[in-house]
């Protein structure tokens, strides 16, 4: 029985995200730690931020990327790139976010997140975005990246596990923010809005109770999103 399909050729959008997804996927040894964050005081903290100026909207995905370089700031055995000979652990917080193109990805980079407001992480994020979307992304632009974030929580999926971006080793996949009933600290039952993030890692460069303390440092950051720059 001969069955119908549509051939689509593959792009070399398309070829070069396989070749590096599979070099990945067979060369790096992966592990991965997930964690469900309570969020709604830094979906407080942004909302006081879009207040200030109704013009300037930030995301979710905005606030998440200050609070992990913060996270990263004090954590930098997971801000980092591995080669043949050695780690490079770099003193600023360059994150890649992983941007959907039709047929393939884009991963630009905010350069020195740590130091820069969410409203300009929101601008910076807002203008790769449009021009991802016309291909007018330069090479130093969605390179050299420390850590990488991808979001896939506004189409509906609550958790998922994401490849690592090489020469990095670590990337960040966050799901699905929804009310939940938790326990508080003393065991009583509560909604929270709770958001489960899977932490991918290379256990070359990273090992588990750094990556655990990563975790750790993100989740305080966003139980306490003062500690912050507000814009």
């Amino acid at each position: 029985m001969c069955r119908s399909f549509t051939e689509i050729p593959l792009t070399p959008l398309r070829k070069a995200i396989a070749a590096r997804m599979t070099q990945a996927k067979q060369t790096i040894p992966h592990f991965r730690l997930v964690a469900n964050l309570e969020i709604d005081a830094l979906l407080r903290w942004r909302a006081a931020i879009n207040d200030t100026d109704p013009t300037k909207k930030t995301s979710v995905n905005d606030c998440l990327i200050k609070a992990v370089a913060a996270s990263l700031v004090d954590n930098p055995a997971l801000n980092c790139q591995i080669t043949d000979t050695a780690i490079h652990r770099f003193h600023s917080a360059d994150i890649s976010v992983v941007i959907a193109l039709e047929g393939g990805l884009a991963t630009p980079v905010i350069r020195g997140a740590e130091a820069k407001s969410v409203v300009e992480i929101s601008a910076e994020v807002k203008n790769f975005a449009e021009r991802a979307g016309r291909n007018a992304l330069n090479l130093s632009e969605i390179s050299g990246g420390s850590f990488s974030i991808s979001n896939l929580g506004g189409y509906g999926v609550e958790q998922f596990d994401a490849i690592i971006n090489a020469p990095q080793c670590a990337i960040l996949a966050v799901g699905k923010a929804e009310p939940r009933v938790v326990a508080d600290r003393i065991g009583k039952t509560k909604v929270a809005t709770m958001l489960t993030c899977t932490l991918s890692v290379d256990h070359r460069a990273v090992d588990g109770v750094e990556a655990s303390k990563f975790l750790h440092g993100l989740r305080d950051v966003i139980l306490d999103p003062d500690r912050l720059e507000r814009a």
